[in-house]
């Protein structure tokens, strides 16, 4: 792949994490099937777990997609995207650099936004001025340069949280009780505040949008954090190797390419207003989880060790399914996902 430096270089220090924001792009270049022509859509955060499935779920699509982020992770990319000819772009860039950010819709043209950038919970404890900087203003960030956009953008979605109402399960060291109001993190305080920025926009300025609130992604390539662990778990049992699940409880489990798809979907065929939805997750234990990888690898049980206190089960005061705004929504079941898992590290040797 070639880096090419299509603006020159933008050098923004940042004191905090002593980040560099350098704008440049690598770009994959290939055929484009047609009828995708005219629809340019942009990721942010592109470079995570769910952004290399958002991705994949693109290029399927016949589309050829722009992403921004700090870093690249070819790797993730390479393994997601499997050995498939595919196209797209990737941008490094900063969410609070606010041209340069409009560089990027301006010079692709951009119509449809995929908004995942963020700093996680144990980030935005640690520094929450860099927390607000990036998933607050750097949101905003985003907003506006759809306003500013006008009619060529078409539709729009981003990433929110059940944070918002309680604490993420990977978070130990917080009360689990929803709230409607008050989250007891900075992160979940950041997620509620976009979600409420997004209804200004589109009371002020028609921009809209949906916000999807996944509980526990899971799948290939999902390998950090606490619940990590199921994830982790199917890719031992597709080594033969032993694993620790170290958490018990019940929790809600959302397959990757489910949360992908309805990343997706909802940008291409955004509907009028201000959307905040979530899935109709499956709820399991880490047992549970351990009886489904034993039904796609026999004898897997043996080596799984289940151990530790419960997550925090975080239910919303109020629930709006994505069912209600993308018809004949369906689940990938967890025995189903746990399959898919399994079978895309079987089918790969590193």
């Amino acid at each position: 792949m070639r880096i090419d430096r299509c603006w020159g270089q933008l050098r923004r220090y940042c004191v905090a994490y002593h980040r560099v924001s350098i704008w440049g792009q690598m770009r994959v270049p290939v055929e484009v099937e047609s009828g995708s022509m005219g629809r340019n859509v942009l990721v942010t955060g592109g470079g995570g777990f769910v952004g290399a499935w958002v991705l994949r779920e693109l290029l399927a699509r016949g589309l050829s997609p722009i992403l921004l982020d700090l870093q690249d992770n070819t790797h993730r990319w390479s393994r997601v995207l499997g050995s498939t000819t595919e196209n797209f772009t990737y941008v490094r860039g900063d969410l609070a650099d606010r041209q340069g950010l409009r560089r990027v819709f301006d010079e692709h043209e951009i119509t449809h936004v995929i908004h995942l950038g963020a700093l996680l919970t144990p980030a935005c404890q640690q520094d929450p001025w860099l927390g607000c900087q990036v998933n607050v203003l750097g949101s905003v960030t985003v907003f506006d340069q759809v306003r500013a956009a006008g009619s060529r953008i078409q539709g729009m979605s981003y990433a929110s949280s059940l944070g918002v109402y309680g604490p993420q399960p990977d978070d130990r060291s917080f009360a689990a009780q929803a709230d409607e109001i008050h989250s007891p993190t900075f992160y979940g305080v950041y997620k509620r505040a976009v979600e409420q920025i997004a209804q200004q926009y589109w009371q002020h300025f028609n921009i809209r949008s949906v916000g999807i609130c996944p509980y526990v992604a899971y799948g290939p390539e999902r390998d950090q954090g606490l619940t990590a662990a199921p994830s982790l778990a199917a890719r031992a049992a597709a080594r033969g190797e032993r694993f620790t699940i170290s958490y018990t409880g019940a929790a809600r489990y959302d397959y990757v390419e489910d949360v992908a798809r309805a990343f997706v979907q909802t940008a291409l065929s955004t509907p009028a207003g201000a959307h905040v939805v979530e899935f109709p997750s499956e709820i399991a234990t880490p047992k549970d989880i351990v009886l489904a990888i034993d039904s796609v690898v026999p004898g897997a049980a043996k080596n799984l060790v289940v151990e530790g206190p419960p997550l925090p089960f975080n239910v919303p005061p109020r629930r709006a399914l994505i069912s209600t705004i993308v018809d004949e929504w369906k689940t990938t079941s967890l025995t189903e996902g746990m399959r898919r898992t399994i079978d895309f590290y079987r089918s790969r040797s590193d």
